[in-house]
């Protein structure tokens, strides 16, 4: 209801259409969902936003343009100033009076989202929604919360022109379109996850890799931080985990770990950019890396030698034994100290070694701390089977047969993310030619990661069961961030507008002609990328 009555004006005069960014035009409005005015140029907005009108003049952003934002939105227009600096060179202010303003229309004291602080993501879908209005006056993003500012400032963004098409006219100033914007996310959760475990990836990668996803409105980063191949989060009383544990990965390379430090700043950062860390410790499988560390964690006592191939499967602790119940405490309140977000994600997945008996109590078990911790569990769909507390994730993502885990997982009160393999593994080739990638879930082309339905997915699971999507990242062949960019470029956006944009508004040849545009921003940020043939990417 508050999205709606924010946005009451605009919806009086805008409807949703699958075109809203490239269909019909003409009259002062520019038509309903039309192109922008002549001479304005195709704007290509990804996801694409509930509800779009062109309509008027447009306003150009010169040297001496002011940025004015609501005392809590500094940050935000900090992302802003940064933006307009990046197309043209300029130091663009900040203060009273600006052509340019960020307002927040709710009374800040009445705290943002279950988790109430300015920060914090993963709230109400309402509090992510904004307006967006460009006219010869000037431009104007209005949100309830810092956070529906920031997805405003994305698209804002995309209707900036690239540095390279900016050039010289620059110095006249950059023009926008005159637009009108209501926008907001269909999911909560909508994620992006991170294999730092078979291939380790530094804090400075992670960062680049947040900066590329939030700018298509991801607001979470899962971070995959233990397997067979590596440990990477540090856990105090515990260096043997890091200073073994995290010496390998897949290929025999020589891993890496994160230092608090580290993972504090990659949090921090992510956070800046309204993006939740969720990590991973997979248990009460893959954690060969964790025996090889510790061998008290086996039934044998001893401790296993390091794994740097990619089988699955194979390792399990030895739940029950006193030793596994400090580990595991230690391991939860370690994450729960480190991560200021709601969720800790426990892993659960491919656990081949342990009774369905033993598995449940482990399951139950760690979901039990992790409340305790002042948290909500995450885990793979198989924790479905297990006793869960009322609020946890179970994310879906074997695609085949019935998925009768995730179905269970439901029933208990949980939310389900959507990951289905065959659609959002990133991992996976595009076609048989990929240069790198697996294809035991398929092959996965850039329609195939458009055109599916989180809520229409399982049989019996609807909407209002569904908390949100993800794209998972393995790292089994990428080793370097080319690799990681080129399998994520250019699915993550469709995956993103799945998340984001209402099925009805999506179409995916409208899809494909508005993503063209982002291949410019690609090459002029390094971004190497995928030319999906089903694309006409610009020369």
């Amino acid at each position: 209801m508050r999205w709606r009555a924010l946005f009451a004006p605009v919806l009086a005069v805008v409807t949703l259409t699958a075109g809203a960014c490239s269909g019909g035009g003409g009259g002062e409005d520019g038509g309903r969902g039309g192109t922008p005015p002549a001479g304005q140029g195709r704007h290509s907005l990804v996801p694409l936003p509930v509800e779009v009108v062109y309509r008027g003049a447009g306003f150009t952003i010169g040297r001496d343009t002011v940025i004015t934002a609501s005392p809590e939105a500094g940050g935000v227009a900090g992302h802003l100033a940064e933006a307009v600096r990046d197309v043209t060179g300029w130091a663009t202010r900040t203060g009273e009076g600006g052509a340019v303003r960020l307002e927040i229309t709710a009374d800040p004291s009445a705290g943002a989202g279950e988790s109430g602080t300015a920060g914090a993501v993963l709230v109400d879908p309402a509090d992510e929604a904004y307006e967006l209005t460009v006219d010869a006056r000037g431009i104007r993003v209005r949100a309830a919360r810092p956070v529906g500012l920031f997805r405003g400032v994305q698209t804002l963004r995309q209707l900036l022109p690239t540095a390279d098409r900016a050039g010289t006219a620059a110095e006249a100033g950059v023009t926008l379109p005159g637009v009108r914007i209501a926008d907001r996310p269909r999911f909560a959760w909508r994620g992006a996850m991170l294999d730092v475990a078979r291939h380790f990836f530094t804090a400075a990668e992670v960062k680049r890799y947040v900066d590329l996803v939030s700018a298509y409105k991801i607001n979470v980063l899962h971070l995959h931080l233990s397997d067979d191949q590596g440990w990477r989060l540090p856990v105090r009383g515990r260096p043997e985990l890091t200073r073994i544990g995290g010496a390998t990965e897949v290929g025999g390379g020589p891993g890496g770990f994160y230092t608090e430090r580290d993972y504090r700043e990659i949090v921090s950062y992510a956070r800046e950019r309204f993006v939740e860390v969720v990590p991973e410790i997979d248990m009460p499988g893959h954690v060969n890396a964790a025996l090889a560390a510790d061998g008290s964690l086996s039934c044998d006592g001893r401790r296993r030698e390091p794994y740097t191939g990619t089988d699955v499967g194979f390792s399990a602790l030895c739940v029950g034994a006193p030793a596994v119940d400090r580990f595991v405490a230690d391991v939860i309140g370690e994450m729960a100290r480190l991560t200021p977000g709601p969720y800790l994600h426990i892993g659960g997945d491919e656990v081949k070694e342990l009774t369905q008996e033993e598995y449940d109590r482990f399951v139950g078990r760690a979901v039990e701390l992790v409340g305790a911790a002042g948290k909500r569990a995450a885990g793979w769909q198989e924790i479905g089977g297990a006793r869960l507390a009322p609020g946890t994730v179970a994310q879906y993502w074997r695609p085949e047969g019935t998925p009768e885990d995730a179905l269970e997982a439901v029933r208990q009160g949980g939310k389900l993310v959507m990951s289905p393999a065959s659609r959002t593994y990133l991992d996976m080739k595009y076609d048989e030619e990929t240069r790198l990638g697996l294809s035991w879930a398929g092959f996965i082309e850039l329609e195939d990661a458009y055109d599916w339905d989180p809520a229409t997915a399982i049989p019996g699971v609807g909407d209002g069961q569904v908390l949100g999507v993800e794209a998972p990242l393995w790292t089994e062949t990428a080793e370097t961030m080319d690799d990681l960019e080129y399998l994520a470029f250019p699915r993550l956006p469709a995956v993103a507008e799945v998340a984001w944009t209402p099925r009805r508004a999506r179409e995916f040849e409208d899809f494909a002609a508005r993503l063209a545009g982002h291949g410019p921003r690609w090459t002029g940020l390094g971004v190497d990328f995928h030319r999906s043939p089903a694309v006409t990417w610009p020369e």
